[in-house]
């Protein structure tokens, strides 16, 4: 066939408008199919040549009817998306899993090799990870600050698990990165090979028709489908030129259109063979297996090309009906999962407001702040091994939750800040003390001094709490000045050791005093044990090496006292803790030792009261019969004994109050 000299360009035919006639309509067609379905429908569909002039009519209605085919399967597909079916990831729920298991589910997702659809899971991952890291920064934190450190003090250095995650997850983002720029460097070169082959079919179109015209146009156009995706800004009107080379090539030759109608029939097969493979996904038990092989049966139904015209809707009715198969699993599967997501919504909602006091709390005291902490962390744990909830409350829960969450520990910060400046005015105070101690340790104006200390030592006792990391410190510190101004005025003169000495006779006078009053057993008196007890502790101070036998002898020497004493002389119990107190009395630390004290009575009250109270409840259980009776006579008389062991211990408070 010779060259025509007058016609347009492929490019600017698709643009030209349609003339007169069968030629008109077929260009008509040629431009909707061009325009709908751009590289989405397959080359074959609009590859296939006309017969003659004769049957041109024949052959518009024949592409129209491909373009129909194709605008059948587009139904379904999102318009520009490059699969027939997206994929659709099963959610995983990552509540619950630690550090190690994320990990874990990391390396299992990256072990199969890097790629974008592992986008999403990995951020994911990464998410579920950085919210743990965070709780743990935070429980630390708090840790920190309740053992009296300073905010700004505190360091957090993430574990093992921390550096192998972030090492993986940054791994897999430059790998990805690496990924897509290859990605586009590809496109380009795929741009630069598909420009090759449109010149390539320019050549064609142009040239005369010969026996190994249409091998040539085979070649191209397989060439064309193994080539990639190309840059979008260039792929519609690559596309386009492509296809309107296409049609100007079956325009210009048409004495091959019976191999149409075999390319059908071999599409038929084709298509039939996809609908078995379709079919027998019902019995694939794993849904994600199945929808991403599904897939891969929608991409090559796609790109097959059309088939007898007879045929086409039956034989595409099959194949859905296979698909739908699938998708009604696949939606019956969410569904499933709606009910799921409604009883999370609902147990989180209870969670909420069991949460609620915690937001308006405010403590005075420590222990109070770390009880009511460990209770609301539990409930945190709670709320962590619940599932997913709805996408459209998700926010609005979290927000809530979090919100009151946030509050509490806020409070706590506030109260904990407030005690810290209390502390540090206490320290502040403390220091002075130590500064006044410290100028006053090597003055040998003894008497004095010695007063002087003693006042200071007093004022020490009445200091409040002080910072825990420091308290031991500033302790040793004023101690130590304290000390060595008394070793001092011990080592000064002859005087000081014979005062000392002196202070040894008078205390052991007072203990064989003690002693001999003991053994003669006649006109023991707790007031005047009181009375030698007062003049042993005003006695001043005795050699070092004699001080502990010294105390232990008195001790032993009161204790049998108030052995022979009995119970004529008052309450053994109370006379030994208030010697013990005055003893306590003496220590610069006296005031720590002292709240211990007081603390550890009332815990003793509260643990007898709650034991009274459980004794009383199982009583209202007991049957009337012998056993039963016997069994109340024994808690009675458990009750009797505890009540009296509280009026005992309330009598030490009230003892404990006056020192």
């Amino acid at each position: 066939m010779a060259k025509k000299s007058k016609e347009l360009s492929e490019e600017d035919k698709v643009t030209e408008a349609p003339k007169k006639g069968t030629k008109g309509k077929k260009i008509v067609a040629e431009q909707t199919l061009v325009t709908d379905s751009l590289e989405e429908a397959a080359p074959q569909e609009v590859l296939d040549p006309p017969i003659v002039d004769a049957v041109q009519d024949e052959v518009v209605k024949d592409e129209v009817e491909q373009a129909d085919s194709s605008s059948i399967l587009l139904d379904i597909i999102p318009e520009g998306d490059e699969s027939i079916v997206e994929e659709e990831q099963v959610p995983i729920d990552l509540s619950g899993l630690s550090k190690v298991e994320l990990l874990d589910l990391l390396k299992e997702k990256l072990s199969h090799g890097i790629s974008a659809k592992l986008d999403k899971i990995v951020n994911e991952l990464k998410a579920a990870f950085e919210e743990l890291f965070l709780k743990e920064r935070e429980e630390a934190l708090q840790q920190f600050l309740g053992e009296g450190g300073v905010a700004d003090d505190f360091s957090f250095r993430g574990t093992e698990v921390d550096k192998a995650f972030n090492a993986l997850f940054n791994d897999f983002r430059h790998q990805l990165s690496s990924i897509r720029k290859e990605a586009e460097r590809q496109k380009e070169k795929n741009l630069q090979a598909k420009t090759e082959l449109l010149n390539k079919l320019r050549d064609l179109v142009a040239g005369e028709e010969t026996t190994l015209s249409m091998a040539a146009l085979k070649a191209i156009q397989e060439t064309w489908k193994t080539i990639g995706p190309v840059p979008l800004a260039q792929s519609k009107n690559l596309w386009a030129s492509f296809n309107a080379l296409m049609d100007r090539f079956y325009d210009n030759r048409s004495i091959y259109f019976e191999l149409k109608e075999l390319d059908r029939k071999k599409n038929l097969q084709s298509k039939l063979e996809l609908c078995e493979k379709a079919e027998a996904l019902r019995g694939v038990e794993d849904l994600k297996e199945a929808i991403r092989m599904l897939n891969e049966l929608h991409e090559e139904f796609k790109h097959l090309g059309p088939v007898p015209r007879e045929e086409q809707e039956q034989v595409w009715v099959r194949f859905k009906a296979a698909s739908d198969v699938i998708y009604d699993r696949r939606k019956e599967f969410f569904d499933g999962q709606k009910d799921v997501v409604k009883k999370n919504l609902a147990e989180k909602e209870e969670l909420i407001l069991k949460l609620t006091p915690f937001g308006q709390y405010k403590g005075d005291r420590i222990k109070d702040w770390n009880t009511k902490t460990k209770e609301i962390l539990e409930i945190q744990k709670v709320w962590e091994k619940i599932g997913a909830i709805p996408k459209e409350s998700g926010k609005e829960i979290n927000k809530a939750f979090w919100s009151l969450f946030k509050q509490f520990f806020h409070n706590k910060n506030l109260f904990f800040k407030e005690l810290d400046d209390v502390r540090a005015s206490n320290q502040k105070k403390a220091e002075e003390l130590i500064t006044q101690a410290q100028e006053l340790q090597a003055n040998t104006n003894w008497q004095a001094t010695a007063n002087q200390l003693v006042k200071l030592q007093q004022e020490w006792k009445m200091l409040g709490p002080t910072p825990e990391k420091n308290r031991d410190s500033l302790y040793k510190r004023f101690k130590e000045a304290c000390d060595n101004f008394f070793e001092n005025r011990r080592n000064s003169t002859k005087d000081s050791n014979i005062e000392f000495d002196g202070n040894l006779t008078k205390k052991q006078e007072i203990i064989t005093q003690i002693i001999e009053l003991t053994k003669k057993g006649e006109g023991l008196e707790e007031s005047k044990l009181n009375s030698l007890v007062s003049e042993f502790n005003a006695i001043g101070f005795v050699p070092r090496k004699n001080i502990k036998e010294i105390q232990v002898k008195f001790k032993d020497a009161v204790d049998a006292y108030l052995e022979k004493l009995g119970g004529k002389g008052g309450d053994k119990d109370d006379f030994l803790f208030r010697l013990n107190l005055n003893r306590l009395q003496a220590d610069p630390n006296s005031v720590k030792t002292l709240n211990k004290k007081e603390h550890g009575i009332r815990k003793q009250i509260t643990d007898l009261e709650n034991s009274i109270t459980l004794w009383r409840n199982n009583l209202d259980f007991f049957a009337a019969s012998k056993t039963a009776d016997k069994l109340r006579e024994q808690f009675d008389v458990k009750i009797q004994k505890a009540e009296e062991e509280i009026d005992k211990l309330k009598k030490k408070l009230t003892i404990l109050k006056e020192f």
